[in-house]
């Protein structure tokens, strides 16, 4: 077997913190005082910095008061708030792991994942209670708002007892737990300690500025990865200002973006499509904006020029998977303009990577497609409690696999092409979901678009596209199909297409395309046989 090429980072290496999280993000807050820290884009309600610090102390006084202990997991369940992030450091500081779930759960998925994450409190909002309270068993319930015959988290804000003072084994004691499907579709654990989560941010910092003179609107979720790392914790590391809003809610976006002079936008590829195409745009005063950061899917290149163009401001990827706490590679900044179009940018300090053939199982040369490997200080533990998972993900030299092919140019830029999972074989040849579905994004006959594989009459797997019409347009099936027909190589053509009404996507931005061929499959049983 060839020796492993083995790709390193063009930036001097970081330190990783030996502190816990909170005290990571939250070292210096006291010390800025008035700065608002965290607005609700909604009300207006501003906590400053130092009402910040003062409110973690307090309320980690609060759960240290109540009985929770250092190796306790409390379940986050609540949409974007602004006292979210004072919960989650709280909750750290009084020595507990945090296992945070999307507000749009089930009450079935939600109970999987407090039993199986061995949570011991439950932490919801009102409006998601009868859902808390079916999942939660025997579990304690709390609110953050103030529910009659319910315990908030607020009463805990008039705490006196002592600030816990919980040592922290930073490289081993797990800070959060959320939930990912890795490369496989059943949710798990994945254990984030102090460490990698905070050397996460130190490696983010030598490529990407955020500081208090920032505003930044934070509508991707908190319990994502994304939203938790870059919203939170960077965010009120550095000082900026969060304009914090519930859902995305486009009027509402707009609305924040220019009232409050937001200066950097972190998104997922649908909000950018919007940006790109949307005519709610138009006519708005967004110049206080200069950077917008996609992320947590993949991104087309033109889509990202046009929607970097409309807003007058630059904009750039970046890459990364819950299991690396997140991120690996970033567009740096300024950069943007001169970088290869689609580029997901360069490797992060600290952080190895090699690029392998699915079919030989060798590292392949510049410019050539393959899975993408990462070993670094910001690697997951493992997943909880599923040590055979884990080793499937993580190999015995400690490359976790990705699942993602990826390619590197000669200058250091990394592409990401597709998921391994996800690619289509027709007739021998590998075809990409996520660059047809740009090709057709590009259509503007076309709204919003996803692709699979589907299995033809004679049994070929075939690419099959769900397309989303845009607002006034008559085209037809073979209409769009010969758009991208006359724009690809024969065997990358769309050779079935469907209309639909929207493309399921998650919280984050991903399209789900695990739920179209949950239809397909559905539509095809019903089918009668010939």
């Amino acid at each position: 077997m060839p020796e492993p090429r083995i790709h390193t980072s063009e930036y001097p290496p970081v330190q990783t913190p030996t502190t816990p999280i909170w005290q990571t993000v939250l070292a210096g807050a006291a010390e800025r005082g008035d700065h608002p820290a965290l607005v609700d884009g909604v009300s207006g309600q501003t906590i400053s910095y130092a009402q910040l610090a003062h409110m973690v102390e307090r309320m980690a006084a609060g759960f240290a008061e109540n009985g929770v202990r250092p190796g306790d997991v409390v379940a986050l369940h609540s949409p974007n708030t602004v006292l979210y992030p004072v919960v989650f450091y709280a909750a750290s500081r009084a020595g507990a792991t945090v296992t945070t779930l999307s507000a749009l759960t089930t009450a079935k998925d939600m109970a999987n994942q407090l039993d199986d994450s061995k949570a011991t409190l439950v932490i919801t909002v009102g409006p998601l209670l009868p859902v808390a309270v079916d999942a939660a068993g025997d579990r304690p319930v709390w609110t953050c708002d103030q529910v009659e015959g319910h315990r908030s988290v607020q009463e805990l804000l008039a705490s006196t007892g002592p600030v816990p003072d919980v040592p922290v084994d930073a490289a081993e004691d797990v800070a959060v737990l959320p939930y990912s499907s890795g490369t496989t579709s059943l949710p798990k654990g994945v254990m984030l300690t102090h460490a990698s989560i905070g050397v996460n941010l130190a490696q983010i910092d030598v490529l990407h500025t955020m500081g208090p003179e920032d505003r930044i609107v934070a509508v991707l979720p908190f319990f994502h990865i994304y939203g938790m790392t870059v919203l939170m914790n960077v965010a009120l590391r550095k000082g900026a200002t969060v304009v914090v809003l519930p859902r995305f809610d486009l009027a509402q976006f707009i609305d924040v973006l220019e009232q409050h002079r937001i200066t950097r936008a972190y998104v997922a590829p649908p909000v950018v499509l919007a940006m790109a195409k949307h005519p709610a745009f138009e006519g708005r005063d967004f110049s206080a904006l200069t950077f917008i950061l996609s992320a947590a899917a993949p991104l087309d290149a033109e889509l990202g020029a046009i929607a970097s163009r409309r807003m007058g401001a630059e904009l750039g990827q970046a890459y990364g998977m819950t299991e690396l706490s997140p991120g690996t590679h970033l567009v740096p900044d300024g950069t943007a303009h001169d970088a290869p179009a689609g580029t997901i940018g360069k490797l992060f300090p600290s952080t190895e990577a090699r690029l392998v053939s699915v079919e030989t199982g060798e590292d392949v040369g510049t410019g050539e497609p393959g899975e993408i490997w990462i070993r670094g200080p910001q690697r997951m533990k493992g997943y909880f409690g599923r040590q055979e998972e884990t080793d499937t993900l993580i190999d015995a030299d400690g490359w976790l696999h990705t699942g993602d092919i990826g390619t590197v140019d000669e200058n250091g830029w990394w592409h990401v092409v597709d998921r391994v999972k996800e690619l289509i074989k027709y007739k021998g040849y590998q075809v990409a979901p996520a660059e047809l579905e740009a090709l057709l994004l590009a259509s503007p006959d076309v709204a919003d678009a996803a692709v699979i594989g589907v299995y033809d009459e004679r049994g070929d797997e075939v690419p099959k596209a769900f397309v989303v019409r845009a607002p006034g347009s008559t085209a037809t099936e073979d209409d769009v199909m010969a758009f991208v027909a006359e724009r690809s190589a024969p065997y990358k053509r769309v050779r079935q297409l469907e209309f639909i009404e929207a493309v399921p996507k998650s919280a984050s931005g991903k399209i789900l395309r695990r739920e179209l061929r949950v239809q397909e499959k559905a539509a095809q049983a019903q089918e009668p046989v010939a």
